[in-house]
């Protein structure tokens, strides 16, 4: 299963529209996971009309949507959170803590508007950064291909 991973896009709160790319790069996708700080429905609908789209909601978020998700695709278990409430802006500890107690593979987390990928050997952290107000270098997204193995995917958005 071919996943687009998205978070902190801030539609209208801080941007004004989602890159083409974007649209681009998840045309192709099975589903859409969206780590909070959506901040305004429209976004989901336009994802939605790419592949079914599990949200969560983020600190500035005002949208009827869970703190976290849990995911069984292919036998392998994917945590969604946005990452600020509990644990700590991108504390990569605290995310493995919070991962092995959700008993998941995976753990997906956003609020950073940093993009990672660490491959703790017992969990693998992902964050998707932001496409729309990067607090790095690179506005970015990612492909999580989910079979017999899992293969991760930055993909920067121009």
């Amino acid at each position: 299963m071919l996943i687009g991973v998205i978070s902190d896009t801030h539609l209208y709160d801080r941007a004004l529209e989602l890159p083409k790319a974007v649209f681009d790069e998840f045309s192709n996708v099975d589903l859409i996971i969206h780590c909070g700080d959506v901040t305004d429905k429209e976004i989901l609908d336009l994802l939605n009309d790419l592949a079914e789209v599990v949200a969560v909601r983020g600190n500035m978020d005002y949208l009827d949507l869970p703190k976290k998700e849990i995911l069984n695709i292919n036998d392998i278990k994917i945590g969604v959170i946005h990452g600020n409430i509990i644990y700590p802006r991108g504390d990569r500890l605290k995310l493995r803590l919070l991962g092995k107690e959700m008993g998941v593979d995976i753990l997906i987390s956003g609020h950073t508007h940093t993009p990672f990928i660490d491959d703790c050997g017992d969990i693998l952290l992902l964050n998707p950064g932001s496409p729309t107000v990067p607090r790095c270098p690179i506005k970015s997204i990612m492909k999580l291909n989910v079979e017999d193995k899992v293969d991760v995917k930055l993909i920067p958005i121009e």
